[in-house]
Order: structure tokens, then C-alpha cells, then sequence
């Protein structure tokens, strides 16, 4: 009797008590995806890596580097609607394994054009569409994941570690490929070659861990297939205008803030780095995200989230115009860590406002939903910003895109005062905060006739 009175009581403490430190770990399927995710992002960033540096030296144009951003949303824009719902329909770990092997033969198609030395760059935009087909249903399908991974107490952990693993593997992939890029190996398979053949191995390892997952979320969406159903995403976005102020925040800063698509532009021309340096600047933003991500999962944020978001999105900008004005690689490499730290900051909010405030069963369309900003502000800001340093040069497209994401946050605050009230992360607080009036929750949750 007293044994089971302590038990119950050890596991209600435990339930109250805030998670800390390395509790989502505990989780033997969050350690496997967390694996798994190293060895993807890390590949996927040397990759990106490469083909900047491939399709700059083919072309020799800013407005070229763009296009890679908008090969790579595109087909998320097409494909939003059947992205989301298919991550709440079928197993969301099979439909992962599905799009990642559409991955590696786009890498295959990759390593071939390398291999044979090819001079033109359409048939590179036309294989990132196809990685962006794939992208545009693996992100809702992950993100819609994470939560079957950990226990709801440890959620938020969860959430800070995914995003620390995914900034360390952000430093260590482009560093990885800027020197597999410059290595003497074989006369064919150097360069970009040498790049592709490593990001193919590593997706060989991310579908063998993914598979070894034990969890099996099945159908989440009972309903049958309708267009209310197909569009509740949007719905439940529009009227939840903290998850609205959120995503959207994300969007225009980022969009207007972005500088990652001109740094072939700025090791070459401005601060003649070359490809290691390219390396070092884009792996920069990630040390800034990794170092701001292990403070935050020892100390994570417990009041003042919405505050604390506009914070992070103004040094955001701040650190943008920094890094537009600067002529030195360690004045750019500590302005572009301000950058990755404070945009850690929003990341870990937004993502946790993401699933926290919103129902298991429509968190693939709500991720969909998601991933369409998030790829709009990362691969449509990329475009953005190889056609305005087409126009204005890149200096000046970088300052004046960090004074507009400046300008979005001061709106922002104004437009969505729910977002900037919200306290705690907790499903309770988050609703409670929300402008939205309850009974609009109920309404999208209750079984269409």
C-alpha cells in the first residue's frame, strides 16, 4: 500500500516537474530519429553546399542561385494541400522512408551530372524540384512525428534537442562539404562528385534507422476525404492567431532577411574565401543556433515566450545588416552566429506553438501548412534574394532585406497581441492566451456530416 501511494506520487511529481536537460532521451525511438537526422541534415547540407558553389561557377549569376530556392518551393506550394493530408491519413514513418528514397535518386541524379562534368544548370533545378516534391511531404509527416516519439511532459525538450542536433549537424555539413569539395581524390569523383557520393551514403543510413523505428502512428484522420476536411489546415491556422502570428512572423523576416543564397557571392567576390570559406560562413549560423539551443535545453524558456520571440527576430535583422555592411570573415562569421542564436530563439518557440496548440489529428495538415511558410521564407527567400542582388547588388540586398525584417517585427507586435502575450508553453497557457473564442477549436474538431 505504501509502495503504490510512493509510486503514485513519484510519477505525479514527475508529471509536474517541468522537463530538463536530456529527459526526451530517454526515448529509445527520439534517440534513433535524432541519429537519423544528424546524418541527413549533415548530408543534405553539403550538398546544398555544392550545388551553390557548382551552379554559381557554371553561371556566374546571383539571379541563378535564386532559382535554386524556387525550384526547391515550388512543388511545396503545388502539393500543400495533399502533403498535409496525407501525413494525417497514412503512417507518417512510411511516408517518410517513401520520400527520403526519392532523395537518393535525386542525389544519384546528381552525382552523375557532376561525374559527367555537365555545363548547364536546368537539369540541376529540374532534380532539387523533385527533392522539394519530396521535402513538401516528409516535413509534415516529420514534424507531425516528433510528438509519438517522447512522453508530453518531455515535449518541449524534445523539441530543443531536435533543434540543437539539427544546428550541430547544420555546422558540421557545410564545413564537411567544403573540404570533401577541395580534397585531391579521384580525377572524376572530386568536387561536387565527391559531395553527392557522400550525402547518397548518409541517406542510406537516415532509411535504416527511420525503419528501425518502433513507433507506428497509424491513421490519425478518421473522416473520409473532403475538401473541408483536405483544407481544415488552413481553418484551423487562420483562426488560432497565435499559431497565425507565429508562422507568419517566421515568414517575413526570414524572406526578407535571408542572406544564406548570397554567400557564394560574398566568399568569392567580397571576402575571397573560396569553398572552404563558403564552408565556414554557412556553418557559421549554426554554431551561433547550436550554442543559444544547448543554453536553452539546460534552461529552457518558462514565461514571456511571445516576448521573447520578437526579440530573437529583431537581432535576427540586426545581425542581417551586420553581415551585409561587414568586409571581414571573422566580423561576418560573429554576425552571422547573432543570426543563427536568434533565430534559434523563434524556432524553438514556434515550433513548440505548432503542436502544442493544435490537435493531434490535424497536426499533418497544420505542419503542412507549416512547412509552406517555412519554405516559402527559407527556398522562396533564397530567390528573393538572388533577384534583388540581381537589381541592387548584394550588399544592399542584404541591409536593406535586415531593415525589413526589422520593420515586420515592430508590425508584427502590433497585428497579433496574442502572440506577444503568450507565457508559458503549455497547451493550457497557449489556448487560454489565444484570441481565437474556443468554441471555433470545437467546431473544426467535431466529425463533418
Amino acid at each position: 500500500m505504501a509502495r503504490s501511494r510512493w509510486t503514485s506520487l513519484t510519477k505525479s511529481m514527475a508529471e509536474q516537474q517541468p522537463s530538463r536537460g536530456t529527459a526526451a532521451f530517454l526515448s529509445r525511438d527520439f534517440r534513433l530519429y535524432q541519429m537519423a537526422r544528424v546524418m541527413v541534415i549533415i548530408g543534405a547540407e553539403a550538398q546544398a553546399l555544392a550545388v551553390a558553389w557548382q551552379v554559381y561557377q557554371i553561371t556566374h549569376s546571383a539571379l541563378a542561385l535564386g532559382y535554386t530556392g524556387l525550384a526547391l518551393f515550388l512543388p511545396g506550394v503545388l502539393l500543400i494541400l495533399p502533403s498535409g493530408h496525407v501525413a494525417d491519413r497514412y503512417d507518417r514513418r512510411q511516408v517518410v522512408l517513401v520520400c527520403y528514397s526519392l532523395q537518393m535518386f535525386c542525389t544519384a541524379g546528381l552525382f552523375w551530372f557532376a561525374w559527367r562534368g555537365l555545363h548547364s544548370v536546368w537539369p540541376i533545378y529540374a532534380v532539387l524540384a523533385l527533392i522539394g516534391t519530396g521535402r513538401s511531404f516528409s516535413g509534415p509527416a516529420s514534424s507531425a512525428l516528433v510528438p509519438h516519439l517522447v512522453p508530453k511532459e518531455h515535449f518541449v525538450n524534445a523539441v530543443t534537442w531536435g533543434s540543437t542536433i539539427f544546428q550541430a549537424a547544420n555546422i558540421a555539413g557545410p564545413a564537411i562539404g567544403g573540404i570533401l569539395f577541395t580534397l585531391p581524390l579521384h580525377e572524376r569523383i572530386r568536387g561536387a562528385s565527391a559531395v553527392f557520393l557522400f550525402t547518397f551514403m548518409t541517406l542510406i543510413g537516415y532509411l535504416v534507422l527511420i525503419s528501425m523505428l518502433s513507433v507506428r502512428p497509424g491513421r490519425m484522420e478518421k473522416r473520409a476525404t473532403s475538401i473541408d476536411v483536405v483544407l481544415a489546415g488552413f481553418h484551423y491556422v487562420w483562426r488560432r492567431k497565435i499559431l497565425l502570428g507565429s508562422i507568419s512572423l517566421d515568414l517575413f523576416a526570414v524572406l526578407l532577411g535571408g542572406s544564406v543564397a548570397l554567400l557564394p557571392i560574398y566568399a568569392q567576390d567580397i571576402l575571397h574565401a573560396g569553398p572552404r570559406g563558403l564552408g565556414i560562413l554557412r556553418a557559421a549560423p549554426a554554431l551561433g543556433a547550436l550554442i543559444i539551443s544547448i543554453s536553452m535545453a539546460f534552461r529552457p524558456i518558462r514565461r514571456r515566450a511571445g516576448k521573447k520571440m520578437f526579440v530573437g527576430v529583431a537581432l535576427f535583422g540586426l545581425g542581417t545588416i551586420v553581415f551585409g555592411l561587414s568586409r571581414s570573415i571573422p566580423l561576418s562569421v560573429l554576425a552571422l552566429m547573432l543570426v543563427g542564436g536568434s533565430d534559434m530563439i523563434s524556432v524553438v518557440i514556434r515550433s513548440s506553438l505548432l503542436q502544442l496548440a493544435t490537435p493531434p489529428e490535424m497536426r499533418g495538415r497544420v505542419s503542412a501548412v507549416n512547412s509552406l511558410f517555412l519554405g516559402a521564407s527559407n527556398e522562396l527567400g533564397e530567390f528573393e534574394s538572388g533577384l534583388t542582388a540581381q537589381w541592387w547588388g548584394a550588399v544592399r540586398a542584404v541591409v536593406i532585406g535586415g531593415i525589413g525584417s526589422l520593420v515586420v517585427t515592430g508590425l508584427w507586435s502590433i497585428f497579433f497581441p496574442s502572440l506577444r502575450r503568450a507565457d508559458t508553453l503549455t497547451a493550457e497557457s497557449l489556448m487560454a492566451t489565444d484570441s481565437g473564442p474556443t468554441r471555433e477549436r470545437e467546431s473544426i474538431e467535431q466529425p463533418i456530416a
